[in-house]
């Protein structure tokens, strides 16, 4: 090795330490100003209190029901699977401090854990620390509204699921079997696992790790499927594409109201069952689509399994009947891990889901007061968010499928190589199994 390489080789590494200094600044500024609005949350602009209220109101109070054995059967609110009820009571792991104060440092803890990891995934050779400064970044568009929802947990383990898979489709199918405990879509990282062995082993152990806590929950807690029944009885949330359509027909004489129900403003009304019907159908479709890409997907690279969960929980997400803010932050941290792998199809989609992202925030918490009285006001915040999110979620489905074809020939006879879950280089690049 030449003195010039052991030069380059020293400044490639001190320019990586300093990326990643930056990085660590960036992050610990960012967060300290969002723990700031948190502190500050009954500001009109922030909510009035609404944000910060999920947390000591309504987990505090899930908290006292499970830590006496049993999931709150019976309350509309609670439509969760019982893996979230371990998030729930993870508090009680500082006793310290107070509920809400233990639930935010959990929170920041599990933001920064994906940070972590992103960071660590971006160092690996052939990868990009791109992913881990827009987790870093692109979090805060969301301003405190991540720091009152556990959802920051739930993408921690579907974040993890994926950066583990290159290495283990064990480990991949543990945290992705967790997560879809916690709150099921977690379950969507499996789409994009390699044929054959990886995606035997993925699939096999996120099924035995659910069952095996399912088993362990239901041992311990009383009712532990109650959620199902609160889930099935969901309207049409104000945020969702059902509902911005129906926000919009009252201004053409639609009678029908906005009101709380189960956890959340709900439109009521004429057709209400009918858009609901629509939104279900379309997921059904959106499933079928998916399942059809995996079918006749004949091309893999490292970044597939990445891209491919990313593009499924858009779809269903742009399908569902409930597109609560909080839903952003799974987006955004299945865009930074896209955002790891120099050979994703995903850039331009991320940079949708961020500015959707910033659109979302605007439209809750800050003027959600126009959103719930489906003013003009309310309606444009809501078709410019949901429009960019339908967008991504078209682009992200196009290119993928068209990364999944293989390679035409090149010029003078040659072939550009093909990626395939059966060739050669496919095994070399993304794991069988252990």
């Amino acid at each position: 090795m030449s003195a010039f390489q052991v030069a380059a080789g020293v400044l490639a590494r001190a320019a990586a330490r300093h990326r990643l200094l930056a990085l660590a600044a960036v992050w610990l500024a960012s967060r300290a100003l969002t723990l700031s609005l948190l502190a500050h949350d009954t500001v009109p602009l922030l909510g009035r209190g609404a944000v910060a209220r999920e947390v000591w109101k309504l987990y505090q109070h899930w908290y006292a029901v499970l830590s006496h054995g049993a999931f709150p059967a019976h309350d509309t609110l609670w439509q969760y699977p019982p893996g979230a009820g371990v998030v729930l009571l993870s508090p009680a792991l500082l006793p310290g401090l107070t509920y809400f104060q233990a639930f935010v440092a959990l929170t920041v803890a599990a933001d920064g854990l994906v940070a972590l990891a992103l960071a660590r995934a971006g160092r690996r050779p052939g990868r990009s620390l791109r992913g881990a400064a827009y987790w870093t970044t692109a979090l805060p568009l969301l301003l405190h509204v991540p720091l009152a929802r556990y959802d920051v947990q739930v993408t921690a383990l579907a974040v993890l699921a994926l950066l583990a898979l290159p290495r283990s489709a064990r480990a991949c199918g543990v945290f992705a079997g967790l997560g879809a405990l916690v709150k099921v879509w977690p379950v969507l990282v499996l789409l994009g696992t390699p044929r054959g062995r990886a995606t035997r082993t993925a699939w096999g152990w996120a099924a035995a790790t659910a069952a095996v806590c399912l088993a362990g929950l239901a041992a311990v807690f009383r009712d532990p499927l109650d959620f199902a029944r609160q889930q099935g009885g969901r309207g049409v949330q104000i945020e969702s594409f059902g509902g911005t359509a129906l926000s919009l027909a009252t201004h053409a004489g639609w009678p029908g109201q906005v009101r709380y129900r189960y956890g959340a403003l709900e439109l009521t009304g004429p057709y209400v069952q009918a858009v609901a019907h629509v939104c279900l159908a379309l997921t059904a479709a959106a499933l079928a689509v998916l399942v059809l890409w995996r079918v006749r997907a004949r091309r893999w690279t490292p970044a597939t399994p990445y891209d491919a969960a990313l593009s499924a929980t858009l779809l269903f997400t742009v399908t569902s009947r409930v597109i609560s803010p909080q839903y952003m932050v799974w987006l955004l941290g299945l865009s930074a891990v896209c955002l790891t792998a120099r050979e994703t199809t995903q850039r331009p989609v991320a940079a949708l889901v961020a500015l959707a992202s910033l659109v979302s925030v605007i439209a809750y918490p800050v003027l959600y007061h126009e959103v719930a009285a489906c003013s003009w006001t309310g309606c444009a915040l809501m078709l410019v968010r949901n429009g960019l999110l339908a967008a991504a979620a078209a682009l992200s489905l196009a290119r993928l499928w068209r990364s999944a074809r293989p390679r035409a020939a090149v010029p003078y006879g040659g072939t550009r190589p093909v990626f395939s879950p059966s060739s050669v280089q496919g095994a070399k690049a993304l794991p069988t199994g252990d």
